[in-house]
């Protein structure tokens, strides 16, 4: 009987670290990059980047928005700057306690708090100012959600592409950097 509750234990540990910290691999044209999901701080963030990763909604996005000294942004439009169907937005967890580190991937935005749905963004330089200060307009933030763990060339070469305007969107890379695909990894 005791050997019966310490596996239901260990079981249970073990679901929840996997619900805690995940991996998930980006596979681009430029290389590999792997981030450590956290889902202890973020867990509505981080289960609605899985879904979409497991669904297969990233493959084929492009990382859309580059600027330099600052991040690179994708997951919501395709090569030809075509934007995907969305699902409903999320919550915001910027007042999670992470930061917008240098390495660090957090949920793109509109104005409005809570309106991430699908495109992500890596910090490629610490940016405090994205940080949650407030439960207000101005001072919500933008939620973190893990950190990239290898790849970190990949991210600093796609942070140093050249780009242009396409149409109303600035800061396009000259050459698409396609997101082949997004899986979560053990």
């Amino acid at each position: 009987m005791q050997i019966k509750h310490f596996i239901s234990a260990l079981a249970l540990c073990i679901t929840t670290l996997n619900a805690q910290a995940q991996t998930a691999l980006i596979q681009t044209s430029e290389g590999n990059i792997t981030l450590k999901l956290d889902a202890k701080a973020a867990p509505v963030t981080v289960k609605n980047f899985m879904a979409r990763a497991q669904e297969g909604y990233y493959n084929g996005t492009i990382f859309h928005r580059v600027i330099r000294n600052f991040m690179i942004q994708g997951g919501g439009f395709d090569a030809t700057m075509q934007e995907k169907a969305d699902r409903p937005t999320i919550i915001n967890e910027a007042d999670n306690g992470l930061k917008n580190d240098k390495y660090t991937i957090a949920m793109a935005r509109l104005p409005e708090p809570h309106s991430a749905s699908a495109q992500f963004f890596i910090n490629t330089k610490s940016n405090d100012f994205l940080n949650h200060t407030a439960k207000t307009d101005q001072g919500w933030g933008y939620a973190v959600f893990g950190q990239v763990t290898a790849g970190f060339d990949v991210v600093d070469k796609i942070g140093k592409v050249y780009t242009k305007t396409v149409g109303p969107f600035d800061d396009v890379p000259i050459k698409p950097i396609v997101i082949q695909s997004i899986s979560i990894v053990p």
